[in-house]
């Protein structure tokens, strides 16, 4: 697989475009001298303090502070003791973010299914990051990877351009998954027919929730 380091610039906009222009990208968490990983299947976009499901609706606080950090910062926070990944969006100041809820596991399937607590897996094992509280327990990512920037070829955790682009017509869109208040726009892409979206059910030409 061919791999381009995705530059900062790319995070520095409106975080649906980011959103939906994740999708068939890489992310990547090292071990060591190993990796797991995998395609980006499920993204989710948010807002600033106008959202009303955003981290950032409540203003600056000691959690949300990294929403207002430089466009392609790692931002981790947890809800119901389950860490969730956000990639900032943006410029600096201008808080929003992009949740990333499920990849196509690639890399380190093993180390993946270890770090879950299950016994070895293949490719077809489709709960093993489907879901923003899988990915993160599989790559063990947590709150202490926050301030990492996913272009930064030192840092652990890093997103690649592997020059395939998902075509507007493979691209579902739902409202975000789990918010007790949400925006009127549908917030959420995913990879239509994929099964390592997290949920979905077949209606019409593709999937929604």
């Amino acid at each position: 697989m061919n791999l381009k380091m995705i530059p900062r610039d790319f995070y520095d906009r409106d975080p649906k475009l980011v959103a939906a222009e994740l999708l068939g990208k890489v992310l990547i968490r090292d071990f060591g001298d190993k990796k797991a990983g995998g395609i980006i299947v499920e993204t989710e976009a948010y807002y600033g303090m106008s959202d009303p499901a955003s981290r950032a609706s409540k203003g600056v606080t000691k959690l949300s502070k990294w929403l207002w950090e430089d466009a392609g910062t790692v931002f981790v926070y947890k809800v119901h003791g389950h860490s969730l990944l956000n990639i900032i969006t943006e410029r600096k100041g201008e808080p929003s973010g992009v949740l990333i809820r499920a990849i196509e596991p690639i890399f380190g399937i093993n180390i993946m299914a270890k770090n879950r607590g299950l016994s070895v897996v293949g490719r077809n094992n489709r709960m093993l990051t489907s879901g923003p509280g899988r990915l993160t327990m599989a790559l063990r990512i947590g709150p202490e990877h926050n301030g990492l920037k996913v272009y930064d070829e030192n840092s652990p955790i890093r997103i690649y351009d592997r020059g395939l682009r998902v075509e507007r017509d493979k691209i579902g869109r739902s409202h975000r998954i789990g918010v007790s208040m949400d925006m009127d726009e549908e917030l959420r892409f995913f990879v239509l027919g994929n099964k390592y979206v997290s949920r979905y059910r077949e209606y019409g030409r593709g999937y929604i929730v």
